[in-house]
Parts: C-alpha cells; structure tokens; sequence
C-alpha cells in the first residue's frame, strides 16, 4: 500500500482544511518546494497535490509549483483541484503530471470528460470521489451532486478507469480515523479497483489499519503538519 503525503496549496502556501470547509483553513511555513523535497530526500515515492483554489474557482493556479517539483524532486505527482476541461488534462499530462485527479468535470460536463480518453490513457486518470453520506460531492466539496458513490464508480469504470481517489467529507481534516467502513463497501462492490483512502488519518495505527484493506494507497495530511505522525517512520512501514 502506498503511503501518500499530500500537499494542499491555496494562494500558493501550504494549507489544511477541517471538512473542507474553506473558513477553517490553516497556513504552515514551509513553501510546496521545500516539502516536496523533504518528502523526496525521505524516499516517498509519490506526492498528493491538491490546487484548493481551483478546486472552488475552476481555473488551476498552481502548474507552475507543479512543474518545480517535478523538476527538482524525483516524485511522482497526483495532481488535482480545477481541472474543468480536456485542455486542462491533456495540459497537466504534457507536463508530466503522473495521476490526474478529475472530480467535478466527470459529473459536470460528461460529453467533455469522456472525450478526453482520445488524447490521455485512462490509466493516467484518478476519480476524486469525494462523498458526504455515499453522495459525491463537486466544486470544492461546495455542492452535492445527488449521485450515488456507487452509480459513479460504475459509469466511470465502464469508461476503462480503475482508479478512485474517496475521501469521506465527514471526516477529513478532523484527525478522528479513516471510514474504513466506507472503504470496505467499494472494495466490497468493486473488488477489482484501485482504490486510494483519504480523510481523517490521525496516527500511525490508523494506517497500520487499513494496511488489513486491499487499497492502493492511503493519503496523509494533517496528520503530518500536526505531528501526529513521523514522517520517517511512515515511510519505513513496510506494507
């Protein structure tokens, strides 16, 4: 199981939201640079990067901080937050972007999304299904779609896209545990996904726990910024 620190960047500073509520967002010091390289030096393999001011805006304002760590880390980048259009993910792809993380634009606009699979390999594409009570929710987590988690991940799988990015709302930002119940419906249902865990790790036990899932890899926040977690020691789990 991968373990993948993340980076949410707002006005280019490194920040954490609590449900993604953008009224509680916290700043931390060091630059999305500096960190990536420390993640890097570590050996973390890949990066969790979230552009949180596109994700509310729909335009992505970070690709030059993207382009910086790729060129000065050996990191490999899930990059997600505005991408609105097929010229944004054939973009984010000619930089060298190695998981494209689309939530809204796969609910939104379907006849954009789905043409998108003529330029870009479905492998490179991760659904960010980002859910408050199963309902998956879009534009920065702001509006409810009132689409089923599992009506999603169906007609996004017929499209040939194995990999999910679920992040439980309810949880994410608070340090209170992952929904490993909410995990083990998908994996359940959908057994042959890829399937990537985000929200509410709190400690290394919590990511020893879903160790126990057949999940892809788990996304690590707050729990590093807060020093919930040490970053050395996750990244020597051997799992």
């Amino acid at each position: 199981m991968l373990k993948i620190p993340a980076i949410d960047v707002m006005d280019g500073k490194i920040v954490r939201l609590s449900k993604g509520e953008y009224d509680s967002v916290v700043k931390y010091d060091n630059s999305p640079l500096e960190q990536a390289k420390i993640y890097d030096n570590l050996g973390f393999e890949w990066l969790h990067m979230v552009d949180l001011s596109g994700s509310k805006n729909g335009k992505i304002n970070t690709q030059h901080i993207v382009e910086e760590i790729k060129s000065n880390t050996n990191l490999k980048i899930e990059f997600g937050g505005g991408i609105r259009s097929k010229k944004d993910v054939v973009n984010l792809n000619d930089i060298g972007v190695d998981g494209i993380i689309i939530g809204s634009l796969s609910v939104t606009n379907k006849k954009e999304f789905e043409s998108i699979f003529s330029d870009v390999n479905p492998n490179k594409i991760i659904i960010a299904a980002d859910v408050l009570d199963y309902n998956v929710r879009i534009k920065g987590w702001t509006e409810d779609s009132n689409i089923h988690l599992f009506d999603h991940i169906e007609y996004c799988s017929n499209l040939g896209i194995d990999n999910y990015l679920c992040t439980d709302i309810a949880v994410d930002g608070m340090l209170t545990g992952p929904s490993y119940n909410l995990y083990t419906s998908v994996l359940e249902k959908y057994p042959n996904v890829k399937l990537t865990a985000s929200g509410g790790v709190s400690c290394m036990h919590d990511v020893i726990q879903l160790t126990h899932l057949p999940l892809r890899g788990v996304v690590i926040g707050k729990a590093i910024y807060e020093n919930k977690i040490n970053i050395e020691e996750l990244v020597k789990l051997a799992v």
